[in-house]
């Protein structure tokens, strides 16, 4: 039973999901520090700056933080980014290049591929009709 388990953890995928997990994490407290320190003051010399990211509005006392959802929006698209162009591109790539080294395993004739192949060569081995 241990062993099916370990197994199952050294097989790669879940170390791998653990890794993108770690590194998820630790990448996003990066994208959030730039945010804070590059993003949120950008966008308030843009918007007219003030104590909020971007600005809001007010209906019927609902408080909208258009600011916060701006923030939110390049962080994501910053983090995919991010992941696209340094993790999946070079992994397909890298998966490409393995393909393409993988030859595939001639296919041995079959019996019927065989014996048609014995009587082309005995037709031709005899000699041809007088004429």
């Amino acid at each position: 039973m241990l062993k099916g388990f370990r197994d199952f953890i050294l097989r790669g995928n879940v170390v791998d999901l653990a890794v993108a997990v770690v590194i998820g994490a630790a990448f996003t407290s990066v994208v959030n520090a730039f945010s804070t320190g590059f993003i949120n003051p950008l966008i308030k010399a843009i918007t007219g700056g003030g104590a909020k990211v971007g600005g809001s509005f007010t209906i019927n006392g609902a408080v909208f933080d258009y600011g916060a959802f701006i923030t939110a929006i390049l962080n994501f698209l910053i983090v995919a980014a991010i992941l696209y162009f340094l993790v999946v591109m070079p992994l397909n790539r890298l998966n490409q290049r393995f393909k393409r080294e993988e030859k595939p395993a001639v296919a041995e004739p079959s019996n019927e591929e065989k014996l048609l192949a014995e009587i082309r060569d005995e037709l031709r081995r005899r000699p041809g009709p007088t004429v």
